[in-house]
């Protein structure tokens, strides 16, 4: 490297970067990789100052030198430039630019323009992990945006059937019937429900009466989920592996979210219940 000042740049940009100020980390190694484009950890430079910016959620900044970063990486490799490139190009709507990078990456993806709209199987998602940090499954659409299928909690902030992007790196596991699941933390919201959230109070003689109340909301491609579903865990726990049940519902009384058009709600409970009165009610929650 040629000065003293180059040597300053590089020695004050992993001081930032190991002290995690990634202002400063960013803006001096691409201060610094400009300076030296040819230097032999050029292309180091590049990722790093775009992976700052990812941390930041700068993502129009994380897509320009994630392009840089991308250009000088080695494609079908797994190299993870290609994997950030693919999230900022995402969120930044270049989708010609995404599907190349999951190819530069290695993951096949269909052909075409516009949203990239697939089938990469079921995820544990945490949605809010700095906040609530509330674990959900999600179909996965791309390599980074995922359809939440829960009902998430009213406190979550989410709703049932909205897009969210995820970060690659895993952060946690869930073990279901013997399968490893990864989980993945949001990043941000990509597109939002029409469906709200709603709390209501039923009684269920048998599991079997659960599981026709959330077919029946299914059906209509809504959602219904109990909550005797959900399980509290510290983040220590959250974040390695969990084994969980797959079970949908419990007899008895118990409180249910429902995502649904509100004047639907009412019409559909009370079909769900006509079909036996005996063993089957439910009431607004409190707070409705």
């Amino acid at each position: 490297m040629s000065g003293t000042g180059d040597r300053d740049l590089l020695k004050r940009a992993y001081e930032a970067w190991d002290a995690q100020d990634w202002p400063v980390a960013g803006e001096v190694l691409e201060r610094l990789v400009r300076r030296q484009p040819d230097h032999p950890e050029a292309a180091v430079w590049w990722y790093d100052a775009a992976l700052a910016h990812k941390f930041l959620r700068n993502w129009a900044k994380a897509y320009e030198l994630g392009r840089e970063a991308a250009a000088r990486a080695e494609r079908g490799t797994q190299d993870p430039a290609f994997w950030n490139l693919g999230i900022a190009a995402t969120i930044m709507g270049d989708w010609a630019t995404a599907r190349d990078a999951w190819q530069g990456f290695g993951i096949p993806v269909p052909d075409g323009e516009g949203e990239i709209v697939a089938d990469f199987g079921v995820t544990p998602i945490r949605l809010d992990p700095g906040g609530r940090a509330e674990v959900v499954w999600a179909r996965r659409l791309c390599p980074t945006r995922a359809r939440v299928l829960n009902v998430p909690t009213p406190g979550s902030g989410r709703r049932f059937g909205e897009i969210v992007v995820h970060d690659g790196a895993p952060n946690g596991e869930r073990v279901v019937d013997g399968r490893t699941f990864s989980v993945f933390d949001e990043l941000l919201l990509w597109r939002a429900s029409e469906l709200p959230t709603t709390t209501v109070s039923i009684a269920a003689a048998t599991v079997e009466d659960v599981h026709a109340l959330v077919a029946l909301f299914e059906e209509r491609e809504y959602g219904a989920e109990s909550w005797s579903s959900h399980e509290i865990i510290c983040a220590c726990c959250s974040e390695g592996q969990v084994s969980q049940d797959p079970r949908h519902g419990v007899a008895g009384e118990q409180r249910m979210s429902l995502a649904a058009p509100p004047h639907e709600v009412p019409v559909l409970l009370e079909r769900w219940r006509a079909e036996a009165p005996g063993s089957r009610g439910w009431a607004p929650t409190p707070a409705d």
